[in-house]
């Protein structure tokens, strides 16, 4: 017979149940609600169902260019995401192997977690009008005219909110890298040496399918981060806002459910991405089985 559960089990489980509502209801009110009908307000209950606010904002909410905001926030998500990979990849490597600095080098390329975003982002700002006054100083002192009249400002989407994004990102996906190498079996290198592998290739065919599934994994902090972030956005885009920022002034504007239809819209896109980030990862362990079961039944 099945014993009776404790009274603490439906303790934990309810204690477990409102957690889960207290993290998700947010999104969940905010999806309903951008579903209003034309008369529908900011609050429950709903003034019937419709698409409404969705078109409004595909015509556009007033002076703020939300396709373009939107657009920007996507490059810029990709581009973070492909750089976390490529170099939280190569310092794990590197990493494998110890060398002299390796703890300073580690702590320093993880200290930004522990810094508050809006000092990071107030840091870089401030980096980059002292390069943008050095740059104005050389051209006054050398009479360069393009930087006299047509230099503005070095800070912009792909350079100082680059890496303000990077420096949220990158540790991620380092501690990341330096725990699947920390645990990786090198006698499959050794293997590939032994049957005649370039260093390359043992990478290419040995190393890169098994740390596959975590690269996806790194990709997804890459872009999700990149994608909802602001605190470190704020002081460090310049003059073109990402949608988070654009998203973050409406706030104090918008008066409709436009305003829900717009997180919508940004929430699906994130969920998107952590769908094709999860297929990724399940077709990358299927082919691994697969090729184990083959390499199996040949050494039958």
């Amino acid at each position: 017979m099945r014993e009776a559960r404790p009274a603490s089990f439906y303790a934990l489980a309810l204690f477990f149940g409102l957690f889960v509502l207290f993290l998700y209801g947010p999104m969940i009110t905010i999806l309903v609600l951008s579903f209003q009908g034309p008369q529908g307000g900011l609050t429950f209950p709903l003034n019937g169902l419709s698409l409404h606010w969705f078109g409004s904002l595909w015509n556009g909410i007033g002076v703020i260019d939300i396709g373009a905001a939107l657009r920007r926030s996507l490059w810029l998500g990709v581009v973070v995401m492909l750089l976390t990979v490529v170099i939280s990849v190569m310092a794990g490597l590197a990493f494998r192997r110890r060398f002299r600095g390796a703890a300073l080098l580690f702590y320093v390329a993880i200290a930004s977690l522990i810094m508050p975003s809006i000092v990071v982002s107030l840091g870089i700002a401030l980096e980059f009008r002292i390069l943008d006054d050095s740059i104005k100083a050389l051209g006054d002192a050398w009479e360069i005219e393009a930087v006299q009249r047509g230099y503005t400002t070095a800070m912009g989407l792909f350079t100082s909110g680059l890496g303000a994004h990077l420096s949220w990102t990158l540790p991620f996906g380092l501690l990341i890298m330096f725990a699947v190498f920390n645990r990786f079996d090198r006698r499959y290198e050794e293997a590939a040496r032994d049957l005649g592998a370039t260093p390359w290739q043992s990478f290419r065919h040995v190393v890169l399918p098994i740390v596959a599934p975590s690269l996806i994994g790194i990709a997804l902090f890459g872009f999700t981060l990149s994608w909802d972030e602001v605190a470190r956005s704020s002081q460090a885009l310049g003059s073109r806002n990402t949608l988070p920022l654009e998203l973050r002034g409406l706030t104090t504007t918008v008066t409709t459910p436009v305003i829900y239809a717009l997180g919508t819209v940004t929430t699906g896109i994130s969920m998107t991405v952590i769908g094709i980030c999860l297929a990724l990862a399940m077709m990358v362990q299927r082919r691994r089985r697969r090729q184990g079961t083959d390499a199996g039944r040949g050494m039958l």
